[in-house]
């Protein structure tokens, strides 16, 4: 590329990252024999939030979940136009259907509590439209866990947290500022948090841009959102967690480095605390297909500390 051709990227890349499309939701837990309700409930800072209650008859456990950028409670439909193009390049072009963990989950005798965060899914749009690697998106897993302390039927059951991507980094973020929100939680997943320089130097390395062109992107970046990139990463935040956590990840995804995600995990404070590497694909979308695929250690992980 020549300089016209990278400042081009740049500008573009960056224009662009703020502000996510939203994607459909295509399916519902209906086509699955799941008995479900459409609910919605404000964030903390009132941005309406829709979701669906996942009932298990005679169980007194909910998981609460949530999901990565660009998805909805439903998944990600990447096997379609214009979703595909956004995961192509490191073969991530095919469908994120969660009405399977959902099912798992119901089926192992868990509620579910399934939302979609602000600017995606059916939620309010907010804060400009800007995503924010979960600092914004902290409010939404505040809001859910107000709604489920506050609606009669849930009020007495064990919270556990089912958190993706964006909404794992929300899930951390929200930690961080509101530690008194968690001391019920009795365990949290995380999938796949990550950083946002990390990511982008992947993506100019695979673009073929100068490594030394990341500051430029990040002047960019914070032009268009008003957040650096550091602003927006979760490992400094990951000193707040005290939640028994068990993280999950993509060893050779190709769209982040182990590192990143090694580094959140190595700032949790606590000795309750697991990371497991997914192993034989490069691809992202695989990890977040995995609990559909094999659930046995994270369904452990909950009827450890789930009681």
């Amino acid at each position: 590329m020549n300089e016209e051709e990278i400042a081009s990227a740049l500008q573009k890349i960056a224009s662009s990252f703020g502000h996510s499309i939203r994607s459909p939701i295509l399916e519902n837990p209906a086509k699955y024999d799941l008995e479900y309700e459409n609910v919605w409930f404000p964030s903390e800072d009132g941005v309406p939030l829709e979701a669906w209650f996942i009932p298990r008859k005679g169980s007194e456990k909910l998981i609460i979940m949530n999901h990565p950028r660009w998805f909805s409670r439903y998944g990600f439909p990447a096997h379609l136009e214009p979703w595909k193009s956004i995961g192509a390049a490191t073969g991530n072009d095919f469908e994120v259907n969660f009405m399977r963990d959902y099912k798992i989950l119901h089926d192992a005798g868990y509620n579910t509590l399934t939302y979609d965060l602000r600017n995606f899914g059916h939620s309010g749009s907010a804060n400009g439209g800007v995503t924010s690697n979960g600092v914004y998106e902290s409010r939404d897993v505040i809001g859910s866990l107000t709604y489920a302390r506050s609606r009669k039927e849930l009020q007495r059951m064990t919270i556990g947290l089912f958190s993706r991507c964006l909404g794992c980094a929300a899930t951390i973020f929200a930690m961080a500022r509101r530690p008194d929100q968690f001391s019920d939680v009795k365990c949290f997943i995380g999938l796949q948090p990550l950083s946002i320089r990390v990511i982008m130097e992947k993506a100019l390395e695979r673009m073929k841009i100068p490594a030394d062109r990341i500051d430029e992107l990040d002047r960019g970046i914070k032009l268009a959102t008003s957040f650096s990139m550091d602003d927006t990463s979760p490992v400094k935040p990951a000193k707040s967690v005290t939640v028994p956590t068990f993280m999950y990840q993509v060893h050779d995804d190709l769209m982040t480095s182990p590192r990143d995600v090694q580094a959140i995990f190595d700032n949790i404070p606590i000795k309750d605390k697991e990371l497991f590497w997914i192993r034989g694909t490069t691809r992202r979308w695989d990890g977040y297909n995995y609990f559909a695929k094999d659930p046995s250690k994270m369904l452990a992980w909950l009827e450890k500390y789930m009681r």
